[in-house]
């Protein structure tokens, strides 16, 4: 599902800049909808990272994360044309995966 991530990562220096941007609601079950009728929780709740298949990050999130969230974190010890992976799983059983090649900056 590469169409929910939009996703880049660049060797700077020692580290690689991984920059992530998900399509989510992100619904937090406490907000009315147009008929005053609660709009079910919808959240991401499990957000990992691998580099080259090996995990280099896992965050879990609740509801205090907004819309279309994103994310940047750094990792060491890449280099150009490594693989960095980032799922994320959310509280209604979707899931979304994308990789992408380590490119210099």
């Amino acid at each position: 599902m590469t169409d929910n991530m939009k996703m880049r990562a660049q060797l700077k220096g020692e580290f690689v800049e991984v920059k992530v941007l998900m399509s989510h609601p992100m619904e937090t079950g406490h907000k009315k909808d147009d008929f005053g009728q609660l709009i079910p929780a919808h959240f991401v709740q499990l957000v990992t990272a691998t580099l080259n298949g090996k995990p280099v990050l896992e965050a879990q999130w609740g509801t205090g994360i907004s819309k279309n969230p994103y994310l940047t974190f750094r990792v060491k010890g890449a280099k150009v044309g490594d693989m960095v992976a980032v799922t994320w799983h959310d509280n209604e059983g979707a899931t979304a995966t994308q990789d992408i090649a380590v490119t210099q900056a």
